[in-house]
């Protein structure tokens, strides 16, 4: 297929709590009124809770990939959620957010390959980087935090407001060490990426338009499964019986909660109750509460709180490093008596 007719492809990427959902969550409010774009996000905890963060619109089409990483354990339900995105939605441009934990060198390898090479055009890879992170000796050496920057064919800083001019000091000096130089480092306002930076990456801007026949071809020993997105979909938990899941991998824990949707939730306890959580723990969850719906986002201890559209259940994800027990003891502790954070 001619590179003009392929469908531009960016990855998104950067370490646990980095803001890398929010960039994209910009990038969506500036999107062309005449394109269709399709996300596919991964996240290293099996609930699923990134695809219920971004509100529904008509023109971008969000799927969510839970329990793993796309670049490592998920080739094939990848490539197989790939084909389904483009065959039935055919999207003007797709945009993959991997797993903070995720190397982004098998995603390369997959998208590069020959199911892909003339279906899809890669564009740069974007990594985000909060500053302050530098500062934390377990990131900074994190395997994983060191080549998603090297990787990185640009760099977005991100939480620019809230780091020192000695953060973004040092952060400069560590992206200025990376070989070959950087396309761009652009240091984000309010998480914003101006879209231009986007649109002029990589490769040209492709269009659809012969994606319908070159998918069954390239592609026809898959099949196209509405079921993908795995347990994000299922049927929602009991009353009072909260589902739950844990995962542990290349350092870290995740633990995954999921209520009925007819759970309510006291806001002010709730809020109270993950700010109390360690600093080390990356929390993000969507909660039926005495407020409405909510979306709660903590990272490095900061807890965002905004209005929520989704309404089809209750769901939390708390991640931290594995030697961090305390945490998990904490929270599992509190939601064995859910009726100090709920009311019916």
């Amino acid at each position: 297929m001619a590179a003009a007719t392929r469908v531009p492809v960016h990855i998104v990427t950067g370490f646990l709590g980095s803001g890398k959902t929010t960039l994209i969550h910009s990038l969506v409010e500036q999107k062309p009124v005449d394109e269709k774009w399709a996300i596919l996000v991964n996240e290293f905890g099996q609930i699923g809770i990134d695809q219920a963060m971004f509100d529904q619109h008509d023109d971008v089409v969000v799927k969510g990939l839970p329990g793993g990483c796309l670049c490592c354990q998920l080739a094939f339900v990848l490539q197989a959620a790939l084909v389904n995105l483009l065959a039935r939605n055919k999207p003007d441009r797709v945009i993959i957010e991997p797993s903070g934990l995720g190397h982004p060198a098998g995603l390369l390898d997959l998208l590069r390959g020959e199911a892909f090479q003339d279906v899809v055009a890669v564009q740069d890879i974007i990594a985000t980087l909060d500053p302050r992170r530098l500062d934390e000796a377990r990131v900074r050496q994190h395997d994983t935090f060191q080549d998603q920057l090297a990787m990185a064919d640009a760099i977005a800083i991100t939480m620019g407001d809230q780091a020192s001019a000695e953060q973004h000091e040092r952060a400069q000096q560590y992206i200025a060490e990376l070989w070959p130089p950087r396309k761009w480092v652009h240091r984000t306002e309010h998480s914003t990426l101006p879209l231009s930076l986007l649109l002029h990456s990589g490769q040209p801007s492709a269009s659809h338009a012969s994606i319908q026949t070159a998918i069954p071809d390239a592609h026809s020993h898959l099949a196209i499964a509405p079921s993908l997105e795995g347990s994000f979909f299922d049927a929602p938990p009991q009353l009072n019986q909260p589902q739950q899941k844990t995962a542990s991998s290349l350092g870290y824990t995740s633990t995954g909660l999921r209520w009925h949707p007819a759970e309510r939730f006291d806001l002010d306890h709730l809020a109270a109750y993950l700010t109390k959580l360690p600093a080390t723990a990356r929390v993000k969850g969507i909660f039926h509460t005495t407020h409405g719906w909510k979306r709660l986002n903590r990272a490095n201890g900061a807890l965002s709180v905004e209005s929520s559209a989704w309404r089809q259940d209750s769901r939390l994800e708390v991640i931290t490093p594995e030697n961090d027990a305390d945490s998990h003891t904490q929270l599992l502790a509190a939601l064995r008596t859910p009726s100090a954070l709920t009311s019916h």
